[in-house]
This record gives structure tokens, sequence and C-alpha cells, in this order.
């Protein structure tokens, strides 16, 4: 079971919390998290260019001219592939780039992805994230304390004050896996995903954040 230090929002470390192996201690799957990527990217393709082909370009319903004995080579439209104006060869239409992992392929991807974290010093668990105001300087104030400049931070709820703090930095992004009451069952909410994990230096955590990943996904 890994022990990471627990830091505050200071930067001063104020404890260890011990990471439960099912979600931060797996075997990597490179092949998961590298489909997991893939997916990620392409759901997000809007999949609209167009080009046309010869049959749907205007004009060239004539032969231009006779088929011999003007030096020419033999031409049978203006709008085939060769001519200026022409249509396209095999020309792009709108589709859609999207497709599905299923359930337990995208679950193993991000645990994967979050003990690559682990096993690289790149996850930092913070005793709480509060702001009591939305304020980007004091948001970057507690990323320079953790020495941090390109991060993923993950709250254990959807807090639109750390929200709207963070969207003004370019390097930075903000997720969060939330449990809620839903009557006698549990409601989960989450927007984190492989991509992100993989693609910010470092990922912060919060430590509610970190036992509801553990609750979903263990």
């Amino acid at each position: 079971m890994a022990n990471v230090s627990v830091y505050n929002m200071e930067g001063k470390e104020v404890g260890t919390i011990d990471l439960n192996d099912a979600v931060f201690g797996v075997a990597v799957n490179e092949h998961l998290v590298h489909m997991a990527v893939v997916q990620y990217l392409a759901n997000k393709r809007q999949g609209t260019q167009k080009a046309k082909t010869r049959s749907e370009v205007s004009g060239g319903g004539r032969k231009p001219w006779k088929q011999k004995g003007t030096g020419h080579a033999r031409q049978g439209s203006i709008r085939a592939p060769q001519w200026k104006g022409g249509g396209v060869v095999f020309a792009p239409t709108p589709r859609d780039y999207s497709f599905k992992l299923n359930k337990k392929e995208k679950q193993a991807a991000l645990r994967s992805a979050l003990t690559s974290r682990v096993q690289a010093n790149k996850l930092i668990v913070l005793d709480e994230l509060k702001m009591n105001e939305i304020k980007t300087k004091e948001f970057r104030k507690v990323l320079d304390n953790l020495k941090l400049e390109k991060a993923l931070v993950i709250t254990g709820e959807m807090d639109k004050k750390i929200l709207y703090s963070a969207r003004n930095l370019p390097k930075v992004r903000t997720s969060y896996v939330a449990i809620e009451a839903a009557g006698e069952a549990k409601e989960v909410k989450s927007n984190i995903n492989v991509y992100d994990i993989m693609k910010y230096d470092t990922v912060v955590v919060t430590k509610d954040a970190v036992a509801n990943i553990e609750e979903v996904y263990a």
C-alpha cells in the first residue's frame, strides 16, 4: 500500500495517507491507457469536414473537346480531379469518429493512469482546498506554495469557487469526483478522465477526493 505525504494549502507537510492498492497500486496497462486517450480525443472530434467529389461539383456536362485529332490528351469532363475546379478524389465526408470502451476497460485505464502518477511521484494529496471567494490570484498562490506550474486539480465536490478561480490559468485544469445521496442510494458525479491525468505534469488530489475515488473505482 503506497504511503504519500499530505500537504496543506501553504505547501507544508501535515501528515501522510495510505492509498488503496486496488486503485493506486495496480499493474499499469499501457494499452488500455492508450485506448482511453485515443477514445477521448476521437469523441471530441466534430467530424464536419467535407469536400465535393466529381459528381457533386457543378459543370462538366459535356466533353471539353473531341476524342481524337486535337493533339490534347483525351478528356471526358472539366470536373475530373486533374482539372482546376474539379472534384476531389476520395473526398472526406461528415462522419462520427467516436467509439466506445466498455465500463471495465475505462475503469482499468483510469486505475492504471492514477497508479502511473503515484509511481512517478507526480501525485500530491492536499488535506483540503477551500476558496473564500473567486480569486485566480489566490488559487495561483496555492500552486506556487506547492511549486507547481502545470497541474490537474481533483476535488471531492463540484466547487464553483475553485472552478472559476482556476479557469483563467492556461496550464491548470480542475476536475471532481463527488458522491451525493439520492434517496437510499448514492449518485456518483465525476468528470475525471485518463487524458487529463496523463496530460498534466502533476495530479493534485484532496483527501476527500481520494476517499471518493477509492469508493467508486476500487
